[in-house]
């Protein structure tokens, strides 16, 4: 019988992708003891989700996390998102964020810059361990995995739309399956023609048909470039089929033209527009992140942000729950919050397929025609860019005043010891109290993961003292000192701790 060496931590991350690794630096810095275990030995180099949308890019500089991404990004025209790849881009100037435009990133790249912070941070993570077993019980959950056997508080499936562990808990997975393959592929081309896009830019400038192919060839650098392609009369292909050099060169070169030649394959895969969605992000001690809880076409660069976003809101509450400082109901909000955020990008992701498709019917034509025209429209395009871009979400909080649930702007401050940002208050990970009028109470005694932030700003926030969640939403504002006591208390109490509470002082 084989021996299991056994591994104890407080949470267990299946699944060492996006989500999972900025999960993984969440718990981490809340200092939460947590295991990463990955089936695949070695990262794969490959493009797949390659933008980080504006809401990320905020969520990710307030971690300091914006930076070492921003290195790594390929080199761009600023230019806005897009809706189906129609030919307007998106403009986000109006939601007031200082990361209008789409970053270009390889997601390879994104998981290096996550998995270092991460580790550095105190987690683990172990590479080639395919999990085979998930036991769950009221105490906690154990998991084997090749040659292991680890206990753990809880576990984070964050393992991909082909998630083991959603299997082996025979948990649905509804929705509906694809009617479209297609393929992604690393290339490097040798020669090119005239038809190969030399930079980066809008998607509707980087897309072509030709030979009963549609394709978007991404220039990367050099004689790097990702190549997504496929054809309405090879849509049954098994997706486990392997792609071959001869598949790519017939289709690159019906497209782009015979002299446009394949130098190399660095890697590719196939994909399909199928849409499903777990009902519960929660089973028990269970939790699911990413692509384990929701898939969707591909379109609008949605992928990859909605499961870091996934995991920035997790991230918080699980070390909440591991630390027994969470109010009741927190863990549960999870699903409560971001279930209907990926409702909401499986529905206008499917909306998005039927516009984008490379034949459209006569109808499906004249309604693009429409759509094109409403979007050059400044509050139909304002909704479409907050919508991809993430700035527009609003968690429906407990609370009357109208800021509650939402972002704030990277405004800039002034403090007793300098001038900063919003952005760089989150640093720690800890909630944020930011008094903008004096009218929180010298005397006012916060829980240890409450910073209190006394500051002035020449923008109009519209209140005088703001109470942030770690993720960067508004839980409390007010707009005088006549709210700042026991309404502030409860609000801590009901949304962050029920930790360290005490008694309210008079207010001023």
């Amino acid at each position: 019988m084989k021996v299991l060496t056994e591994i104890e931590t407080e949470v267990v991350i299946v699944g060492a992708g996006p989500a999972g690794l900025m999960l993984a630096c969440e718990l981490a810095l809340a200092g939460v003891e947590t295991l990463v275990v990955e089936k695949l030995p070695q990262r794969i180099e490959q493009v797949k989700g390659g933008a980080i949308q504006p809401r990320t890019a905020e969520l990710l500089q307030m971690r300091g996390l914006l930076e070492p991404l921003l290195q790594r990004a390929v080199p761009t025209d600023p230019v806005g998102g897009h809706f189906a790849a129609l030919p307007v881009p998106l403009d986000c100037t109006p939601w007031q964020t200082r990361h209008p435009f789409p970053i270009a990133i390889a997601q390879w790249g994104i998981e290096e810059v996550l998995e270092e912070r991460a580790t550095a941070g105190g987690a683990r993570v172990l590479r080639g361990t395919a999990v085979s077993a998930v036991e769950s019980d009221n105490d906690g959950v154990t998991v084997t995995a090749d040659g292991l056997r680890v206990r753990a508080r809880y576990l984070a499936a964050c393992d991909g739309g082909h998630s083991m562990v959603r299997k082996l808990l025979g948990l649905p997975f509804p929705g509906r399956p694809g009617t479209h393959q297609a393929v992604l592929a690393d290339v490097r081309l040798s020669a090119v023609s005239s038809l190969v896009p030399q930079q980066l830019g809008h998607m509707s400038t980087l897309t072509r048909q030709g030979g009963g192919y549609w394709a978007m060839l991404a220039p990367l650098g050099g004689d790097r470039y990702r190549f997504t392609f496929g054809r309405a009369d090879r849509a049954d292909i098994d997706r486990d089929t392997p792609v071959t050099h001869e598949e790519i060169t017939a289709a690159l070169q019906a497209v782009y033209g015979e002299e446009t030649t394949l130098g190399a394959v660095d890697n590719s895969s196939r994909f399909s527009d199928a849409t499903r969605q777990l009902e519960h992000y929660r089973a028990g001690r269970v939790l699911f992140a990413g692509d384990a809880a929701h898939i969707h076409p591909p379109l609008g660069g949605q992928g990859l942000n909605l499961g870091i976003q996934d995991a920035i809101n997790l991230g918080w509450k699980l070390a909440a729950a591991v630390q027994d400082r969470a109010p009741s109901g927190l863990l549960d909000s999870y699903h409560t919050e971001r279930h209907p955020v990926g409702a909401q990008v499986l529905h206008h992701t499917s909306a998005q397929r039927v516009l984008a498709d490379p034949h459209p019917s006569e109808d499906v034509a004249a309604l693009r025609d429409i759509f094109i025209d409403l979007m050059r429209l400044p509050d139909t395009n304002r909704h479409l860019a907050g919508l991809l871009s993430g700035l527009s979400l609003r968690y429906e909080l407990p609370g009357e005043h109208p800021l509650t649930g939402q972002r704030i702007p990277d405004i800039d401050l002034v403090t007793p010891v300098g001038p900063t940002r919003l952005s760089a208050l989150f640093g720690s990970g800890h909630a944020v109290l930011v008094d903008l009028a004096g009218v929180v109470p010298a005397d006012l005694r916060l829980p240890a993961r409450v910073d209190l932030v006394r500051a002035t700003c020449t923008d109009d926030v519209g209140t005088a003292a703001l109470l942030f969640r770690p993720d960067g939403y508004v839980c409390w504002a007010a707009d005088d000192s006549a709210a700042c006591g026991e309404t502030l208390l409860s609000a801590i109490a009901g949304n962050l701790t029920e930790a360290d509470r005490a008694p309210c002082p008079p207010c001023p």
